[in-house]
Parts: structure tokens; sequence; C-alpha cells
């Protein structure tokens, strides 16, 4: 089953080389990196003390993320709830 959510453009270059909203806090702790599929904001997983990629979504409405792991491909629809 396609996820109607995920952008039918070309993947979003990240915006940062770490978790924007940590970085911005002088907190460089995270644990994962994911990629906002919509804008390329940067954050870090629930996983992390700032959960920032999840509060990213909850701010914007952006649908769908994906993991910005080394040799990790997978992307995360928060409206559907569930991996596409």
């Amino acid at each position: 089953m396609t996820c109607v959510h995920v952008p039918a453009t070309a993947a979003v270059p990240p915006t940062s080389a770490g978790c924007q909203d940590c970085l911005a806090l002088g907190a460089q702790r995270w644990v994962h990196l994911r990629l906002c599929l919509t804008c390329g904001h940067v954050g870090c997983c629930d996983s992390s003390p700032g959960r920032h990629a999840s509060a990213h979504h909850r701010e914007t409405g952006h649908p769908v993320m994906r993991s910005l792991e080394p040799g990790e491909s997978w992307r995360w629809c928060f409206v559907d709830d569930r991996l596409v």
C-alpha cells in the first residue's frame, strides 16, 4: 500500500549536519537524525532527549520523515503512523 503523504518530488537535501533544534539550544546530544521530506529540516529521533523530529511534525504538519543514518532508507508517516 502506497502512502499518499510521501512527496512526489525528488529527495529534499538536509538543511543541517545535525539536529537543528539541539544545535540552536547549544545541546549537541542526539541519538539518531531524521530528515523532513517536505522542507529538509533535520531533527533528532524520539530516542533522543529533544525528540525534535516529532516536534517538527507537530508544529508544521509535515507528514513524512526519513532516517538520516548511514545505510538506512526507511521513512515514517506521522499521519498514518507507519513505515512507508
